[in-house]
């Protein structure tokens, strides 16, 4: 493992996923700002925070914590984002993009889980 979260192939594409929920959900209802928007965006915000919170903790069972937490988010994230294409706010190929990019986000988070046991 890398000396930083930073190297993190897990922390990369999840910074890649918080990027891409902040432009999705800036075309959101103003009416949302405080509901849907808020609520994808900090699930989003939560999935790289765990796991550089974890990789600063001290040990494998705490970091395996923590990236458990990440994976909670990004379910937290992908119903979200299936609302908001049930509501119309996003498009089915936008939709299907974000779950396709979670899913693998998802694999990757399984195997830094994995490899810690």
């Amino acid at each position: 493992m890398g000396k930083s979260y930073r190297d993190l192939v897990a922390w990369q594409k999840a910074m890649d996923l918080v990027t891409a929920i902040y432009q999705v959900s800036t075309s959101f209802p103003k009416g949302e700002l405080y509901g849907l928007t808020s609520q994808l965006r900090r699930a989003a915000v939560s999935v790289p925070s765990n796991i550089a919170e974890g990789q600063g903790r001290h040990g494998a069972a705490e970091f395996r914590h923590f990236l458990r937490q990440a994976s909670g988010s990004l379910m937290e994230l992908e119903t979200q984002v299936m609302i908001a294409e049930r509501l119309c706010y996003v498009s089915p190929e936008t939709a299907a993009k974000l779950l396709r990019d979670s899913a693998e986000l998802g694999r990757v988070l399984n195997g830094l889980i994995n490899s810690l046991q």
